[in-house]
């Protein structure tokens, strides 16, 4: 019976767990993040069916019931939309943005406040160079075969490795609480949108980009990277950590749930 059967499309939350949902639902997330990787903005579909031909939820109830029904766990549910249903999350998403943040000048993780507590990649470099970082930028955006920055998994054979990196930016950041906080913290963010992403892939070009403004790899040196098409092309232990990963915006553009604001 399909006419209280309804499809939902949710975005959801969380801070660096693993996501398991409780119920038998079977959920279909738009974007799969590493252990330890936050989300400010996930979304998933699910069909929901209820008992005894009730009417299907309305959006803010089902918000309230999944998040009542999440209690302690690291995730919330900020909205539903009903969608149509041959909708689906992932294949429907037209991009995925997101940031990594960094904190310079912390020589030891203790002294980042706790708002930034495993919620960035604390340096003990006071500096980077930016404008190298931004000439690395420059060439990993637009259309490559990433394959020297995708690590290693089980999917590696299916996935096309050429993805377009539409965003690839640098701008200062800042501490969580840094209105609060007794001293500066130099902070950078790091935005990288494209419709897909490798296994890693960010994490890989974080790392290479930020070894760049330390003066470790040399620009010329990452384009050889690139150019080598090859994940063993990609320098041992240069990946930045999963906790300073943040996804932040999954867009659909075609399907009117384009309200992916926080």
């Amino acid at each position: 019976n399909m006419h209280n059967r309804a499809r939902y499309l949710i975005f959801f939350q969380y801070i660096g767990t693993k996501y398991r949902p409780v119920n038998p639902v079977s959920l279909s997330v738009s974007s799969r993040t590493d252990t330890g990787v936050h989300a400010l903005s996930n979304s998933a579909h699910f069909d929901l069916q209820r008992k005894n031909d009730k009417l299907p939820f309305t959006e803010d109830v089902l918000v309230q019931a999944l998040n009542f029904h999440l209690g302690t766990e690291q995730i919330r549910i900020t909205r539903a939309h009903r969608v149509p249903h041959d909708f689906h999350a992932r294949f429907r998403a037209q991009s995925r943005t997101y940031v990594y943040r960094i904190a310079l000048g912390i020589s030891h993780h203790s002294l980042l406040p706790l708002t930034d507590w495993d919620l960035c990649w604390s340096l003990r470099n006071t500096e980077l160079n930016v404008d190298a970082m931004h000439e690395a930028a420059s060439l990993l955006l637009g259309t490559h075969d990433f394959s020297s920055f995708r690590a290693v998994n089980s999917d590696l054979p299916f996935k096309n490795p050429v993805k377009t990196m539409d965003v690839i930016s640098i701008q200062q950041g800042n501490s969580f609480a840094y209105a609060h906080f007794h001293r500066e913290i130099p902070s950078w963010e790091l935005t990288f949108t494209s419709k897909s992403f490798l296994y890693k892939q960010v994490r890989r070009m974080t790392g290479a980009m930020v070894a760049v403004g330390q003066g470790l790899l040399s620009v010329p040196q990452l384009k050889k990277i690139l150019e080598a098409r090859d994940s063993l092309a990609y320098p041992q232990g240069m990946a930045a950590p999963a906790h300073g990963l943040f996804l932040t915006r999954v867009d659909y553009r075609d399907t009117g749930e384009n309200k992916n604001q926080l």
